[in-house]
């Protein structure tokens, strides 16, 4: 006769063996519940029910007031998310935005995953995205990059970091694992030289220094530049994420491969990286966070990406006093968009089972 498996745990049966096991053990359980109730009490009272929302009552009024200002976030929020853009033409920026995260989620539908329809993509979304933030063509007028900032412009360097970096990472975990050694360890050489430099200093080189070192034709906008090199940085440590990704495939998918004939390019499309790049999901999901955060660095090299249209939305006139509630409203934004990133990380690991042989 087969033994039957005792009935699982209730929920409060489970919160008592969990918490409550022992008088010690409930009386930390119940301080640190308490702990958290006095925390959670004030920082609720702070940001809602003492806090002061209408800015035509003016900063007097948050003075007065024992909570959060966000009448700040109202009056100034074009400066936070538009920057330096001209205000009359602030809706071509917000349309931007809107591009960039529609070419993103496109990205991200498995109907669209394939070569043509996420290149296609790809193309119309950052085109809209120039012509719509630079113009001088379809009768919008002529904005220099000089002029950008806010999250659009956060936007943009972190798409066109992803999108110079991640084929460049590639290639150069592929140049790494070459068989003729002057290859891989010039590769190696090189990938080990920008990851042992911090992201700044190759920042303030591509933007400040390069141009010393080039020719007038050859130098382009600062803009770029500042993208380039933060590609470069963003593709050596991602090609070591490849490489990883690559050394988990089994030498037997090689060898079958190359049993069945296959070239050496077909064997790296086919059979090495879309196993390489699910082994290296988690991982790549990462970088891609830390990208996104990175672009604030840029703001030592004079560009006026979000946290310094923040910066500049408290720091002068009236409002000088409300940094705390500018600063959790920026970071409310970068929440949502690496919260989504990592949702959707988890979202491709359960879909390809990572982890799961």
């Amino acid at each position: 006769m087969t033994d039957l498996a005792p009935p699982a745990p209730g929920m409060l049966e489970d919160l008592r063996r969990r918490f409550f096991a022992s008088p010690l053990q409930a009386l930390v359980s119940l301080l640190s519940l308490g702990l958290i109730a006095l925390v959670g009490w004030k920082l609720l009272n702070w940001a809602l029910f003492s806090a002061v929302f209408d800015p035509s009552q003016g900063a007097e009024a948050c003075h007065r007031a024992a909570g959060a200002c966000w009448s700040v976030i109202a009056a100034r929020w074009r400066i936070i998310l538009f920057g330096l853009y001209p205000y009359e033409e602030q809706w071509r920026s917000a349309l931007a935005c809107v591009a960039v995260v529609a070419m993103t989620v496109l990205s991200c539908i498995p109907a669209f995953w394939t070569g043509r329809r996420i290149a296609a993509i790809w193309l119309a979304g950052t085109t809209v995205f120039y012509v719509l933030m630079k113009g001088g063509v379809l009768g919008l007028s002529y904005v220099g990059e000089e002029s950008w900032g806010g999250l659009a412009l956060t936007l943009f360097i972190f798409v066109a970091t992803c999108l110079i970096g991640f084929p460049l990472s590639i290639v150069l975990a592929l140049l790494r694992r070459s068989e003729l050694p002057w290859i891989s360890r010039t590769t190696g050489l090189i990938i080990d030289a920008v990851r042992s430099l911090p992201l700044i200093s190759i920042l303030f080189t591509f933007a400040i220094v390069l141009p010393f070192a080039l020719p007038h034709w050859l130098q382009g906008d600062k803009l770029y530049r500042v993208i380039v090199g933060s590609a470069l940085f963003f593709a050596a440590y991602q090609a070591e994420i490849v490489r990883g990704g690559m050394q988990g495939v089994a030498h037997g998918q090689g060898e079958a491969a190359m049993a069945l004939g296959l070239s050496y390019w077909q064997r790296v499309s086919r059979i090495l990286l879309p196993q390489a790049m699910r082994n290296a999901l988690p991982a790549t999901i990462n970088q891609f966070v830390i990208s996104f955060k990175e672009t604030s660095l840029v703001v030592i090299v004079g560009f006026f990406e979000i946290i310094a249209s923040g910066n500049a939305a408290y720091g002068t006139g009236e409002w000088r006093f409300a940094y705390a509630e500018v600063y959790t409203f920026i970071a409310f934004i970068y929440f949502v968009f690496v919260f989504s990133l990592s949702r959707y990380g988890a979202f491709l690991e359960r879909r390809m089972s990572v982890g799961e042989r």
